[in-house]
């Protein structure tokens, strides 16, 4: 057996640019497979965690811009949304609706608390509006229904808008007045959220309206659905939906553009489709790349062996038997393809371990919430071993059918071999 390793030592020492070209196509194509698998991934469980971080049950709902005339009424207009909406959405829907809720937005305001201050937005919202977001509440409580009814000036801060305003006088923020603009307002609860963004203070809606003089406008209606689990069954309510919303503000209810229908539903199913496309093509793109490296490695050991067929003539002239040279060849090709295998394997885990750690938590503002866009992009060990084993087999085969045709015949005619 030592003697078999030496001259497997000695042959790889004797040719090493074939054994290096061998090496890099069998370690560049289980790299890109996992490199490529790993990317995938992480695309994938972005979307699956932004979808299980919020309700799949429910919509939101914004106000738009006509596009076509209606009732006289030219194209172009704003459609802003109004209490009477909200109140419709409850009244006309009770089959489909579980709760609803409303938010309003102010920017720029500064809360303080003793010499610290912040700049931050104030949102209006209902209870409901932890329902179907991604936010936790982090210590106290979140906005109820009595803060909405009384109009109580209650606020809900982020843990880190939290940490600013009181982390220097080490207070403890549930139960504190704080500032903002003039309006003192009580911190009831903090708030975490999945960007782990600071931007935003939460207040009831109706304080919202009253204070900062709003009216009855709002700027988004978001409400969680029932017996709506097709894809039709939600398309079907959606255009109901737009007729009332339609009646309330005179606008075509076909006018696509007058509102925004945001169904987390329907876009998961979407999600879920695009996803399979995905995945199907990475794979099919990862197939081939394996296959061009199983290809190189073929040609490379035919070569090899039709290079070789000399020096079987000259060992089965000495008396070697047909049984050692296969052998050899064979362990040959093992130990090549996997010694290189396996430093592409590990490369390939090592980038996706990179990514991880660079990109694994990547969020992007997308308006009304951070999104993740890049997650986990890991490879389950099994398939890069699997992948790993395929190249291995590959190689010994490629190997293994010309190296038994040469060693088949004479020693004579393989000396004649140029």
């Amino acid at each position: 057996m030592i003697d078999l390793w030496q001259e497997i030592y000695g042959t790889i020492k004797r040719n090493k640019l074939r054994t290096l070209l061998t090496g890099f196509a069998v370690a560049w194509g289980i790299f890109m497979l996992i490199v490529l698998l790993g990317a995938g991934n992480g695309i994938i469980h972005a979307f699956e965690q932004n979808a299980s971080e919020r309700a799949l049950n429910s919509i939101r709902l914004g106000g738009g811009w006509t596009t076509q005339s209606y009732e006289g009424l030219k194209e172009g207009r704003r459609i802003q949304l109004e209490n009477k909406d909200l109140a419709a959405t409850e009244k006309y829907f009770p089959d489909n609706i579980i709760t609803a809720g409303a938010t309003l937005r102010q920017g720029d305001v500064n809360i303080s608390f003793g010499q610290e201050y912040i700049n931050i937005s104030l949102m209006g919202v209902h209870p409901n509006y932890v329902e179907s977001e991604a936010i936790k509440t982090a210590s106290g409580r979140f906005i109820n229904r009595n803060d909405v009814k009384e109009r109580r000036k209650v606020i809900i801060l982020h843990k880190k808008s939290a940490e600013i305003l009181f982390g220097k006088s080490r207070t403890e923020p549930v139960g504190q007045f704080v500032n903002a603009g003039g309006v003192a307002y009580r911190v009831v609860g903090l708030y975490e959220d999945q960007g782990d963004q600071s931007s935003l203070a939460f207040i009831p809606f109706s304080t919202m309206q009253t204070i900062y003089n709003k009216g009855d406008k709002l700027n988004n209606i978001i409400f969680t659905t029932k017996n709506l689990t097709s894809e039709a069954a939600n398309e079907t309510f959606e255009k109901e939906y737009r007729k009332v919303i339609a009646a309330n503000h005179r606008f075509n209810p076909e006018d696509e553009g007058a509102i925004w229908i945001w169904n987390r539903f329907t876009q998961y199913i979407q999600t879920q489709n695009v996803a399979g496309l995905l995945r199907t093509a990475i794979w099919v793109i990862g197939i081939f790349t394996l296959l061009s490296g199983i290809v190189g490695v073929s040609n490379i050991m035919l070569i090899t062996v039709k290079e070789r067929t000399r020096e079987f003539g000259i060992r089965k002239a000495l008396g070697a038997k047909p049984f050692s040279i296969l052998r050899l060849i064979i362990v040959e090709s093992v130990t090549i393809t996997t010694f290189f295998g396996y430093i592409g394997m590990v490369a390939g885990i090592g980038v996706t371990e990179w990514m991880n750690s660079a990109f694994g938590t990547q969020t992007a503002d997308a308006g009304m919430f951070q999104a993740r866009m890049f997650s986990d992009p890991t490879v389950d060990i099994g398939i890069a071993i699997q992948a790993t084993l395929t190249l291995i087999v590959a190689g010994t085969l490629a190997g293994f059918f010309p190296a038994k045709k040469a060693v088949s015949i004479s020693p004579i005619e393989a000396l004649r071999a140029d």
